[in-house]
């Protein structure tokens, strides 16, 4: 949202959950909370939370993520080429990238991020 490109091979040796998302979509604002509180969990570890916004503006999506108290990147994909380019047909969708910078998994529809088996799953890909 501040103008600044994001690529993947900036983040490599960390994993990342890489989170497709709307204002708009009841499941993706149902998830958020799980997503920050996972992020926050991992905290100091090689672990980093990129939030794709599909197809709004700017102060659609701070405003959320200033309701919500977010403290990871919220992006933005206006024209929505990205969102395709990942074929995330359907919102939200993650994609769990290993420090190689490989999907190690993915997940259309909304999921609990704090989760026990959830969060096992994404420590076990951290160095």
């Amino acid at each position: 949202m501040d103008g600044k490109v994001h690529r993947l091979s900036e983040y490599r040796g960390k994993v990342v959950l890489l989170n497709f998302w709307a204002t708009w979509c009841a499941p993706c604002r149902e998830e958020m909370p799980s997503m920050a509180s996972l992020r926050d969990g991992l905290s100091g570890r090689p672990f980093e939370v990129l939030a794709v916004n599909v197809g709004e503006g700017p102060r659609t999506a701070r405003g959320f993520g200033e309701k919500m108290a977010l403290r990871f990147p919220l992006l933005l994909d206006r024209d929505i080429k990205t969102t395709k380019a990942w074929g995330a047909r359907v919102l939200p969708a993650s994609f769990v990238i290993g420090p190689d910078g490989k999907v190690a998994y993915s997940y259309h529809g909304a999921i609990d991020w704090n989760a026990p088996e959830v969060k096992k799953a994404i420590e076990r890909l951290m160095p």
